[in-house]
């Protein structure tokens, strides 16, 4: 469908790609967060929604319109024809589509399933990748072992380009790590790279340029 679109998936600002099974939605909201407040617009793509279809696809910071998100799915649905397609990929057809038409500064996408074979995961070249933490989740799709699972998470690393991994357990940190050495992904790994960690009600964060005492963030999550 991409292909018969004219594969807006390639016409995207850099994009920001978050996989794992707790936290990727808090995750994009943290990253959307950061970066509008630095004054850049973002592209943002989450699933599933709470009150509105609208919630999942955001064009530069607003929550698509209806004509506009019609009108892409039209499109889409059109381009598609009679082929068989699932509701997640064509709404991440549509999505591209739609984002591929604004002009932003970033495109956020959240995984909607898994990593390896989920419909976001057709973009060729991300910034950065994101792991949050992985955890037993649709074994029926994604397989019955904590390291099956991490290894289909961790299908969104591509060759050379940095990730950044959340906490994990050993078992999944392994998968990851592996993956990321064998794409030579450049890894940011908590633990190793870097440390964020609640004390005394802060945040505090160290790497290897140094510790920053925050202010804990807004989002729980």
């Amino acid at each position: 469908l991409c292909a018969a679109l004219g594969h807006p998936e390639r016409r995207l600002p850099p994009v920001v790609h978050v996989a794992g099974t707790n936290g990727k939605g808090s995750t994009v909201a943290m990253i959307r967060a950061g970066l509008e407040g630095a004054g850049a617009r973002c592209h943002v793509y989450t699933s599933p929604h709470r009150a509105r279809f609208h919630e999942r696809i955001r064009v530069a910071g607003d929550l698509i319109p209806e004509e506009r998100l019609a009108e892409v799915l039209d499109r889409c649905l059109a381009a598609n024809g009679p082929d068989p397609i699932t509701f997640f990929e064509i709404t991440t057809a549509a999505a591209f589509l739609a984002f591929s038409e604004a002009p932003a500064d970033w495109t956020l996408l959240e995984v909607g399933l898994g990593g390896r074979l989920d419909a976001t995961n057709v973009v060729e070249r991300p910034r950065l990748a994101v792991v949050t933490p992985v955890d037993m989740d649709h074994e029926q799709y994604l397989g019955d072992t904590l390291a099956r699972i991490a290894g289909e998470k961790a299908g969104i690393v591509k060759r050379g380009v940095p990730v950044v991994v959340a906490r994990q357990h050993p078992e999944a940190m392994a998968v990851i790590a592996e993956r990321a050495a064998r794409a030579r992904a450049p890894l940011h790994a908590w633990g190793e790279q870097w440390v964020a960690e609640e004390s005394r009600g802060r945040r505090v964060y160290q790497d290897e340029r140094g510790l920053l005492d925050l202010p804990l963030p807004n989002l729980p999550g």
